[in-house]
Order: C-alpha cells, then structure tokens, then sequence
C-alpha cells in the first residue's frame, strides 16, 4: 500500500531570506502557511503560489512551491486560467489590500461567481507599504500617510463585507500576531472546495507603527461558539461590527466549484459529438 509522505515546515522554505521590514506581520503569515502545508501534507511540486505586486506578493518566492510574480493586481486571473488547466494542482493565491482591493479589484467578484477552488490569502496592513507608506483602499478614515499629511477623508473598504456581498463560499479572518489560530485557518480555508479567501490583519510596523498589533489584539474576539457560519446575515453583522473583529470563519456554505461546473459542460458536449451533433469546439475547429 502507497503511504502519504510527510512534511516538516522547512520541507516549504526556500533559501531565499524574507526582506521584509524587522516586525513586518508577514513573517508570521507565510510561518503560518508552511505550517499548514505541513499538516495538509501538500507536496510542494504539487503546489502553486500566485501573487501580484507589493511587500506581501514577495512571498512566492520564500516557498519551495511553483510560484510566479504576476503584475499589480492580476495574481487571480492567472490563478484563474492555472486551476482551470491544471485542476490537479493546489493553488494559493497572496497578496495584500492594495493589489486585491484597488487595481485587482475587479478581479475579486468574478473569482467569486466562479467559484474557483483556490484560497485567497490577502494580508491586509491598510497602507501601500512597498511604495513608501500611500493610502490604501482599507486606511483608515483620518489617517496620516505619505499621501494624506492631513488626515484621510475617504472611508476605508471593508473586504470581508465585499466577498459576503460577491457570494464566496469561504469567508474568514485571522491575524497576524496569532499564527496558531492563522495556521488552522489556513488548513480549513485549503481544505475547502471551492473560493476560501481569508483577510489576514498583518501590520505595516514601518508605515503605520507597532502599535497596530496592540490595536487588533484589543479588539480581536473570537467567532462566537453559537454562530451559524452558513447563515450569511450573522456573517455580516460580524464583519461589520464597530467595537470588535471577529477572527475565525465568519461564512462558508457548499457550492459547485468552477472545475465542477466545467467538468460537466465536457461532458455534456461529448455527449452531443457521440450523437453526432458537432461540439462546440468542434465548430471553431472545422470553420
């Protein structure tokens, strides 16, 4: 009998050192995601790593997996066409708040719709910290920044009522300052079938200070033992809450995933070519 082979952490890390700020709450998240790895047991030959741009998007690189860089704001797109081609493979998507929510924006609702089995890690610091310390979609109303020494006037963006309202199947929420609750997370989000996205609090300690971790950690709760996580109103009377955020999984119900669905139009258009009805493909091939 074939047994499964187990991995340690290291068996994900690549010898290419993390340069990411001293403090920087990515540290913890991609020490959470190798853990994972680890504990799902995921070869790394058979795992892909997508990012885009920003100090988040460098984290490919420090994974043993097949990963790629794409440019600002297309990491899900690509994903995208890779889970479709290569449904075998287990594909994790990274980035941060500014590449997810500003120029990939428009990205994100269509993952959703789709459905596509990959999880979506976004590290959210609420500021452009690889560009040297601009706004974000997620910076706080009153914010001074590089681009804001006056304080922000826009209100920020809240991605977890954005992938409730888009209908993903999986929505949670974690921080950075307690990788072993980010770690189990993780497991749970890549063991989903279907979109996981999961906003991971990671403070810009450069940018936005040390203190941030000491501000999630006081109003970080954990998701209440009776909350129903199908139920998608409760979801968002969590993530919307004014005094606390709620860590865990907020919302997840069963859905058809994209490789399903496409899984049965092959076969539907087999079908018609065995009755001799020309497929669709078919079509474009002979024209």
């Amino acid at each position: 009998m074939s047994t499964v082979p187990t991995y340690t952490w290291k068996d994900y890390r690549s010898g290419l050192a993390p340069v990411w700020c001293p403090g920087c709450g990515d540290f913890s998240v991609v020490a959470a995601i190798y853990r994972a790895l680890a504990e799902l047991r995921i070869a790394p030959h058979q795992l892909a790593v997508i990012s885009g741009i920003g100090c988040s998007s460098r984290l490919p690189g420090y994974t043993t997996a097949y990963g790629f860089n794409a440019i600002h704001g297309r990491a899900i797109p690509l994903a995208t066409g890779l889970k479709a081609a290569r449904p075998d493979t287990e594909v994790l998507v990274v980035g941060g708040d500014g590449d997810g929510f500003s120029i990939g924006g428009g990205h994100f609702p269509h993952a959703a719709r789709r459905n596509v089995d990959m999880t979506y890690i976004v590290m959210d610091n609420c500021i452009y910290g690889l560009t040297k310390g601009q706004t974000s979609p997620t910076t706080p109303l009153g914010e001074k920044t590089a681009t804001s020494r006056y304080g922000w006037p826009e209100q920020p963006a809240n991605p977890l009522n954005l992938a409730l309202a888009y209908g993903v199947s999986f929505v949670a929420q974690g921080f950075a300052g307690d990788m072993r609750t980010l770690k189990s997370l993780f497991v749970e989000a890549m063991r989903w079938k279907g979109f996981a996205f999961v906003e991971v609090h990671s403070p810009c300690v450069t940018y936005r200070g040390r203190e941030q971790f000491d501000v999630v950690r006081e109003r970080a709760r954990p998701v209440p033992e009776d909350h129903d996580p199908t139920d998608r109103t409760a979801a968002f009377a969590l993530a919307d809450h004014p005094e606390f955020m709620y860590m865990g999984v907020l919302y997840k119900k069963p859905q058809d995933t994209y490789e399903e669905r496409l899984d049965a139009l092959r076969s539907s258009a087999k079908d018609a070519s065995h009755c001799g009805h020309e497929s669709f493909l078919d079509q474009f091939r002979t024209s």
